[in-house]
């Protein structure tokens, strides 16, 4: 009987290694099928061509009526550090396969929630920049835009007191808008 149990083994670690074999090939055979297809992708759901290695960014010039300062730094920085931290381009002075280039062109507060003694309630800061967008390798993502984003605060606080902070937050989800027109197609 010990012949035979030999004979079921050996038939056996036989059957495994065809079978270790055959899966072996198979994931040898789809790794060389992904490896030549030449897709650009990231873990934010940024489509950007495989030949794009490069963004530039230019300083967004605050061209608004009402001017803060520091807007056209704060801007342009978050927009370099989303694209630098969400994207594997490399982020140069000028004439990057993607480039984003823009001006802030409105800042403005106004109340938004009146109350029963005609005094408001909220008031809100409202920002809009203006972007264009260029993608060398795909020339159909290239846009020009206006966009607007906004938050609301109660009346009853001193805008410049809080400033800093809806800027910040406005700036945010400006990036985000931008970011996701640019590179992101859902």
């Amino acid at each position: 009987m010990a012949p035979f149990g030999c004979f079921g083994i050996l038939v056996l670690l036989l059957f495994l290694m065809i079978r270790y074999i055959k899966v072996s090939l198979a994931f040898l055979l789809m790794t060389g099928v992904f490896s030549s297809c030449r897709v650009g992708y990231s873990f934010t759901g940024a489509s950007i061509p495989v030949e794009a290695k490069t963004i530039s960014i230019t300083h967004f010039p605050n061209e608004a009526p009402l001017v803060v300062p520091t807007m056209s730094q704060v801007l342009t920085d978050a927009l370099r550090d989303r694209f630098s931290s969400q994207t594997s381009l490399n982020l140069v002075s000028r004439d990057g396969d993607l480039h984003i280039e823009g001006a802030i062109t409105n800042y403005t507060t106004a109340p938004t929630a009146i109350q029963g003694n005609e005094t408001a309630a909220l008031n809100r800061l409202t920002i809009t920049v203006r972007v264009k967008f260029v993608n060398r390798y795909k020339e159909t993502d290239n846009f020009e835009q206006s966009f607007t984003r906004f938050s609301d605060y109660p009346s009853t606080q001193n805008l410049n007191s809080i400033q800093t902070g809806l800027i910040d937050e406005i700036t945010q989800a400006l990036v985000d808008d931008i970011f996701n027109k640019a590179v992101v197609n859902w």
